[in-house]
């Protein structure tokens, strides 16, 4: 190991930081995780401390170099993958925070959403911007802080007030440069998908000024974003080479490099990606269009995208509202200790529906309760809950695309459990497969920084990298597989019209 050299990536996700090392084989050599607060001040509203999660990025870093005894001068170019449309605000001069991070799945901007709605209805910004018009993006909590955080106002009307998403407050704690990439700044309805560029009209829209929103740059530049100040945590400058909103660097980090080769990543929420190649398909299903990635110079590269807002953070709400297990990885077994969900459903509508359905009038239910339910039957229905929400996106994916998916490629860290990667299998009718590297979202960071630096020469050995770990094929009858998706869909409508 004294002469090799490594690629490093931050993956700063919505309960987490990890700090991984990968070598020329794209293998995990060296990695530290932390959890950070999840802060909820009233109901609906999810925030973070962008302090301590940049106080936690430099411990990861520092305690992965410190364990593992690989030196920051043998890494080659660090990337960047982050949660998406959290918002951080911020004042460039002292480089302090001026308010708690708005996170993705808070929806407190709902008002600002409806009454926009109210003129075009929810896909009124779709033409320009692919998403349709929801709390879950970044330009609405934006402009919630402007209106109604007086600290961020007054910052604003002053010229101290930044704005960006996670990505961009790391590379600019790490490096001192203002700077977002393509698929970051395609989560925030602020930029143009065919442009690549902030549009005036949305920056007009949602009160932003320009100047005080990061440059669009692509997830692999040709040049680095910036080099990490010697003071900070590397302690050295080590070119930060490359940037992807999570998702799109699991779909990176998957291979997914040919049109309608799709993966799914299992984490707090479950988002489901499909490359479709240079064009964009603006869905008719409640799916959004999105930037994969943009490779150096070249045209960029569109995907088409299902978001669901709760998945892990189910079982993580079994686990510390409920206390049916005292860890998330006991699930399992405790839903292994039924043949079935004995009729029981669970949809996790906490914050509203995403895709297909966009309904924030929609809150959580559990349907079907009857005396013979028990603990693990709810946790068999949480399991079950993630699998039927990827059907959903499944279903509306290849209706948009006119693709018929052969196999869907899994990742995140609910994929070791074995019970719900086969019932999404049996639920899809199709094989789901497993990398041999689950961390695909750091991964995929990794591979953009080391495409950018020369470390890895093309796209095709990058690809050449990916190697499969387990397969799933379906066993479950096509009359109960339909039978199991019509009580569903019956559920999610009984969950929706909550909220007046």
């Amino acid at each position: 190991m004294r002469d090799e050299t490594f690629v490093g990536a931050i993956d700063q996700g919505t309960t987490s930081t990890r700090f991984i090392l990968f070598d020329r084989m794209g293998r995990l050599r060296a990695s530290v995780q932390r959890e950070h607060r999840q802060i909820y001040p009233r109901p609906g509203w999810v925030e973070h401390d962008p302090e301590e999660i940049w106080r936690t990025t430099c411990s990861v870093i520092r305690e992965t170099l410190g364990k593992s005894g690989i030196p920051a001068g043998r890494i080659a170019a660090i990337g960047i993958t982050n949660q998406r449309e959290t918002v951080v605000a911020w004042d460039p001069i002292s480089g302090s925070p001026l308010c708690n991070a708005v996170v993705w799945q808070d929806t407190r901007s709902d008002g600002i959403v409806t009454a926009l709605s109210a003129h075009g209805g929810i896909d009124r910004f779709r033409p320009v911007t692919g998403l349709p018009l929801a709390t879950y993006f970044s330009g609405p909590k934006v402009r919630w802080l402007l209106e109604n955080d007086e600290s961020v106002a007054e910052a604003h009307a002053r010229g101290r007030a930044v704005f960006g998403t996670i990505d961009s407050w790391l590379a600019w704690k790490l490096t001192g440069s203002f700077v977002t990439d393509v698929t970051n700044a395609s989560r925030t309805m602020l930029m143009d998908l065919e442009t690549l560029d902030w549009d005036p009209e949305m920056l007009s829209v949602f009160g932003i000024r320009r100047e005080f929103l990061p440059e669009i740059l692509p997830s692999v530049p040709e040049k680095p974003f910036g080099s990490t100040d010697p003071e900070g945590p590397f302690g050295r400058a080590i070119p930060v080479a490359g940037i992807l909103g999570d998702q799109q660097a699991a779909l990176f980090g998957q291979a997914c490099f040919r049109p309608g080769e799709t993966k799914n990543t299992y984490g707090t929420g479950c988002f489901m990606l499909m490359n479709t190649g240079r064009s964009v398909i603006h869905s008719r299903h409640g799916l959004v269009s999105t930037v994969g990635y943009r490779f150096g110079g070249d045209a960029a590269v569109y995907a088409l995208e299902g978001s669901v807002a709760v998945a892990g953070a189910l079982v993580q709400w079994l686990r510390d509202r409920l206390g049916l297990i005292s860890e998330s990885a006991q699930i399992e077994q405790l839903a292994s200790g039924c043949e079935d969900s004995g009729g029981v459903y669970f949809v996790p509508a906490f914050s509203g529906l995403f895709a297909p359905y966009w309904r924030s009038d929609a809150r959580g239910i559990i349907a079907g309760l009857t005396a013979f339910a028990g603990a693990p039957h709810i946790a068999r229905a949480v399991l079950e809950a993630t699998a039927f929400q990827t059907r959903d996106m499944f279903e509306a994916m290849e209706d948009d695309s006119g693709i018929a998916i052969p196999a869907l490629k899994v990742d995140g860290g609910m994929v070791v459990n074995g019970l719900l990667m086969q019932f999404q299998s049996d639920i899809l009718g199709i094989p789901v497969v497993k990398p041999e590297v689950s961390e695909t979202t750091a991964a995929g960071s990794a591979f953009a920084a080391g495409l950018s630096a020369g470390f890895w020469s093309s796209m095709d050995e990058v690809a050449g990298l990916w190697r499969e770990d387990r397969r799933w094929v379906p066993s479950m009858d096509g009359d109960l597989r339909n039978e199991r998706m019509r009580m569903w869909k019956k559920a999610v409508e009984r969950s929706t019209g909550w909220v007046d």
